[in-house]
């Protein structure tokens, strides 16, 4: 966005107001507002900030089940449970705790095949997903793979996010370099229009943890030989913190 500066001179119920408005890069604003005279006038400088933290995560929450496709309901339903009771045991005998597993997604639904003007019924397909919390992060390689193995040929793996758990440490480092930002730049701005800021009047807070997503391929023994781990890598994650901060003018 590009930069812009507007000065106003104007009289307001008897009062003399001068206002600087200036729009930054991003979504952050900047006004400052001065005024004297006999009615109730703002003087402050409105200025956002943001901060910024960096950690490795700690919880890896895995989206995976399994989707069947067979002549009649039943089967269908029989073979997507028999593969996804296989997939949570193995999920469960890797540590996974029973209140870790959530079921996502329960659906059974006909499948057609569309060919020559007609359509054909081609069956059913059952499809049972479910979430996994691993507590311990070293562990979702192997977690993946051994409930790849179990699921069988109906396996799916939709995804892999990972996040911190408790989060309050970087959101704390975050929120002091937020609010440091936000005061450098009141220095600036109340520097050049001739002022000084004073305490602080209001500040408010907003803040952000993105997750990454991944899709990953699943390595399987499809020879009878060897199948590496499938690599999985968590990285890090930022946590960001912005701030709404009013600063009084002396």
């Amino acid at each position: 966005m590009k930069a812009k500066s507007i000065v106003q001179f104007g009289i307001v119920g008897g009062a003399l107001m001068l206002g600087v408005v200036a729009a930054g890069c991003g979504n952050r604003t900047t006004r400052i507002e001065t005024g004297t005279g006999t009615g109730t006038v703002t003087r402050g400088i409105v200025v956002s900030g943001e901060g910024k933290a960096t950690g490795k995560p700690d919880i890896a929450q895995l989206t995976l089940g399994v989707s069947k496709l067979a002549n009649t309901v039943e089967q269908a339903r029989n073979d997507a449970a028999t593969s996804l009771d296989a997939m949570i045991k193995s999920i469960r005998d890797n540590g996974v705790a029973k209140d870790d597993i959530q079921t996502l997604q329960f659906n059974i639904s006909p499948e057609y095949d569309y060919s020559n003007g007609k359509q054909l019924l081609k069956g059913f397909r059952v499809t049972n997903v479910v979430s996994a919390k691993l507590r311990d992060i070293n562990k979702t390689s192997k977690v993946v793979d051994d409930a790849v193995t179990a699921g069988g040929d109906n396996t799916q793996v939709q995804g892999i996010s990972f996040t911190i758990d408790k989060p309050e440490e970087l959101q704390a480092q975050a929120r002091e370099k937020a609010v440091a930002d936000a005061k450098a730049r009141a220095q600036t701005l109340a520097g050049a229009a001739g002022v000084t800021i004073g305490d602080p009047i209001t500040i408010s807070e907003t803040s952000f943890q993105p997750i990454p997503f991944a899709n990953k391929g699943i390595a399987e023994d499809r020879g009878g030989g060897f199948a590496p781990a499938t690599p999985i890598e968590p990285g890090t994650l930022d946590v960001t913190v912005t701030v709404t901060v009013t600063w009084g003018i002396k």
